[in-house]
């Protein structure tokens, strides 16, 4: 036990010392935590009781990882509501049906033209479609953005690809592990995915009153027990249904953001979000072997190409359908650019059954680079669209440069309602 309390001290010293790195350069801090995490780890050298391989730590990091995912997605949803969402019913849907389609697509393509078979084509195009909730989160979190118009197109975004994971799970853990699968076994994924969310929906629309008249007569400990209890049993329902947790913590964060005490909830839950979700990208990164990148590094490179590529044209698409600024169609694209627990998932059950061993390096190599760009290109979404804007009009192309999005501004009065109560906000941290 002494040398397990000792690992965790000093996996916490580092994500310290890498949190405030990233303060000082005004970056996020997520591939700070991520390269951390690669930088230690079994390959890593050990001075006595300073073991920085982490062997006895790396079963408990994780689970603490998986918490931070759990607070991550129940944070965000606090910043929302299920009104606010339902309103962008249409433009949601739409949104969420254009991103798959192109990244899947894609992804096909990539996986055909490196001369794939087939099995392995179907997983790497799941490993290429959906993007890390987590990541995306935390980014939103760290640079002050649930406000804008566009955050509730990637909120929603999330939620479908979260239902789409389930379904396509399905497909294909019944081709790779079993060589057949049926259409009964993806149609019953399919409603169980919807039914779940549509019944939380519900709850939280038209029976929040009843909530808040419970929580008004709770203390402030209890209140916080309840709201996590609900958390985790949720979170853990929605796993049980074989859909993601993260969509189990997204949707309880929004049931109880349609109650009085959403800033209450916000305020309780910011350090657990903070400590835990700073051990889900350190151990992100210790899970990633350095050395057996070199064989996949050409193919993951281009491959993190094409989804950034595929992710703008998505966002933009999807920002001219919903009539936001053209600013806000990149800001979509580039903020869903990310990969992570769920492009590791498919690549887990690639493993499973046997495929090709590739996919294992070419995931871990893909995943790091997109979940390091991903947070430098977010924030640095609106000075690439203006850069955009001067090359075409250097071309003698017009490009609207007008309208882009504003971080403190909400859509309507509810966005402002539920604006964070964020004491980083008082810091600025990127």
């Amino acid at each position: 036990m002494g040398n397990l309390v000792f690992e965790i001290g000093l996996a916490i010293a580092l994500m310290a010392a890498a949190t405030i790195l990233a303060g000082r350069l005004k970056l996020s801090v997520v591939p700070f935590l991520i390269l951390i995490g690669l930088a230690v780890g079994p390959h890593a050298p050990h001075f006595g009781p300073i073991d920085f391989r982490f062997i006895q730590g790396k079963e408990l990091i994780d689970f603490m990882g998986r918490m931070g995912v759990l607070f991550l997605l129940f944070y965000l949803g606090l910043e929302f509501s299920l009104g606010r969402l339902i309103r962008a019913g249409g433009s949601v849907a739409v949104a969420s049906v254009i991103y798959i389609a192109i990244n899947l697509s894609l992804g096909l393509l990539f996986g055909g033209a490196i001369g794939l078979p087939g099995r392995e084509i179907l997983v790497i195009a799941g490993i290429t479609t959906i993007s890390s909730s987590a990541i995306v989160a935390r980014v939103i979190v760290d640079l002050k953005r649930s406000a804008r118009a566009e955050t509730q197109l990637i909120l929603g975004i999330i939620m479908g690809e979260d239902i789409f994971l389930a379904v396509y799970i399905a497909l294909v853990s019944g081709l790779v592990l079993f060589g057949t699968t049926t259409a009964s076994r993806v149609a019953i994924s399919m409603v169980i995915a919807v039914a779940f969310v549509a019944l939380l929906f519900v709850l939280g629309r038209y029976f929040s009153r009843y909530l808040d008249r419970w929580f008004g007569r709770l203390s402030e400990e209890s209140l916080m027990l309840v709201a996590f209890a609900g958390l985790f049993l949720i979170a853990g329902l929605a796993e049980t249904l074989g859909l993601a947790e993260a969509i189990g913590a997204l949707m309880m964060g929004l049931v109880l953001g349609e109650t009085s005490h959403t800033r209450h909830f916000q305020r309780v839950s910011i350090p657990f979000r903070d400590f835990f979700g700073a051990f889900l990208f350190f151990s992100f990164g210790l899970s990633i072997d350095p050395l057996t990148l070199g064989g996949a590094a050409g193919f993951a490179v281009a491959a993190a190409a094409l989804t950034v590529a595929g992710n703008l044209l998505a966002g933009i698409v999807v920002g001219l359908l919903a009539k936001l600024p053209a600013a806000a169609g990149v800001s979509i694209g580039l903020t869903i650019v990310s990969r992570g627990e769920f492009s590791i998932v498919m690549a887990s059950l690639a493993r499973l059954g046997g495929l090709s061993p590739f996919l294992q390096p070419f995931t871990a190599l893909y995943v790091l680079i997109l979940s390091v760009l991903g947070p430098v290109l977010t924030k640095e979404s609106d000075r690439l669209y203006g850069l955009g804007g001067a090359l075409a009009r250097g071309l003698g192309a017009r490009f609207p440069v007008r309208g882009r999005p504003r971080p403190d501004r909400g859509t309507d009065d509810q966005s402002a309602q539920t604006a964070p109560a964020d004491p980083e906000e008082r810091d600025g941290e990127s």
